[in-house]
């Protein structure tokens, strides 16, 4: 075989990188390796070998400044055009993941499911329910996504039961569509605490410390629930190995929801 067209076949393509950075988002720091059913499953549908495969998943982590920041560097030599598809789908979450989700369809093997199935639509039902589901393409893949990066436990209270878990936005579906599927918009939080956070009774700061509302405080001699709510006042998160929160998102969340403290 000539040279060049050998060098040309063992190059990654575009397409096979978005796949690998789609699964990257969705894995745990910790699985980013060749044993790992869902690398194994990737392999085979886009014919790379699992450790190539996990060698890209390594080399898309070194892009990362969360897993940067914590020392754990991965490997060093990403190249080019993992710099691109890292950019292009932190400037187009649901456009690329949409792109991947419909490339993943088409695939010969599809016998691996994800880590966590959806529950994030458990509050609603029938007709409600299924409009919900069709409007929210992608959620699965933000779900899998936030929890992952929270090692599957809620980041307030450490429950790590997935169909008790929520992949909670910080900024709401319906106000920014253009960060509905970034992972550094979301949260794991147990339902309950993902429903106080919604409606203004929690928040975050950009320091990872959590705040407790006023009309909470005001209700500390209640139920236990509500003693333990309290007890996070002022108390740092759980944080994420990837995807830290963002803090201007953390601060929209601070200025437009939270009911002050």
């Amino acid at each position: 075989m000539d040279p060049e067209k050998r060098v040309n076949e063992h190059r990654w393509t575009e397409q096979q990188v978005k796949l690998a950075f789609y699964l990257y988002c969705q894995l745990p720091f910790g699985q980013l390796h060749a044993r790992n059913a869902q690398v194994i499953l990737l392999a085979q549908n886009i014919g790379r070998s699992p450790s190539a495969v996990a060698m890209k998943l390594v080399n898309l982590a070194s892009l990362d400044p969360d897993i940067r920041a914590s020392g754990r560097s991965g490997l060093t030599n990403a190249s080019l055009l993992d710099r691109q598809v890292w950019e292009e789908f932190h400037a187009n979450w649901e456009g690329l993941s949409s792109e991947c989700e419909q490339v993943i369809k088409s695939f010969p093997i599809q016998d691996v499911q994800g880590d966590y199935e959806e529950y994030n639509d458990f509050y609603y039902s029938g007709e409600t329910r299924t409009s919900v589901v069709k409007s929210r393409v992608g959620q699965n893949f933000f779900r899998n996504a936030v929890l992952a990066s929270y090692q599957g436990k809620c980041c307030m209270s450490r429950v790590s039961i997935p169909q008790l878990l929520v992949a909670s936005h910080i900024i709401p579906w319906s106000i920014d569509e253009k960060q509905r599927l970034n992972p550094r918009n979301g949260l794991c939080l147990s339902a309950i605490h993902d429903r106080a956070f919604d409606r203004g009774f929690l928040t975050i700061l950009p320091d990872m410390t959590v705040l407790v509302s006023k009309e909470i405080k005001q209700k500390a001699g209640g139920s236990k629930l509500i003693k333990e709510l309290c007890l996070l006042d002022k108390k740092g998160i759980e944080l994420p190995d990837k995807f830290l929160p963002a803090a201007n998102f953390l601060t929209w969340h601070n200025n437009h929801v939270f009911l002050g403290d």
